[in-house]
């Protein structure tokens, strides 16, 4: 349970010095491209980049803390990152445009930002699903009862 709680907590401050730079490639793409330009995509592009500000509070006060909420901030950290990540792969792909669906070479050479988005979305599923780390903070740190199993 430690090496979860590590993992699914305060690793993701390494971790997000990637998600800085994956959000500096989508942001200079939509420059490129001309997407910056549209209100809504600059808009999400604003949402990720406090998102990814939230994350690192998140991440030093769950350092700074005594430990007593371990299994919270693990669950709430795993939630954040995951589900952020996710957001910038679609959101990566709706800068990029049509052309995030071709490739670079064949058979299948995928790019850096392509890549970014099919990886994002097994965030969400392993080191515990979603659903999962809202069972573990409904269970343990609500009180709530166990989920009723067949």
């Amino acid at each position: 349970m430690a090496t979860l709680g590590f993992e699914r907590g305060v690793s993701t401050v390494g971790q997000q010095i990637g998600f800085a730079r994956e959000l500096d490639a989508v942001i200079d793409l939509a420059r490129r491209n001309g997407t910056f330009d549209d209100p809504v995509i600059r808009d999400r592009l604003a949402h990720a980049r406090t998102g990814l500000e939230a994350m690192r509070l998140h991440a030093l006060r769950t350092l700074s803390g005594d430990g007593s909420t371990g299994a919270m901030q693990a669950s709430v950290t795993k939630l954040l990152w995951a589900n952020w990540h996710r957001d910038l792969g679609e959101l990566a792909m709706r800068v990029a445009g049509a052309t995030s669906l071709v490739v670079e070479r064949a058979p299948y050479e995928l790019d850096d930002l392509q890549r970014l988005f099919l990886h994002s979305r097994a965030d969400t599923v392993y080191g515990g699903s979603d659903e999962i780390q809202r069972n573990i903070l409904a269970e343990r740190v609500l009180g709530l009862p166990r989920e009723a199993r067949p």
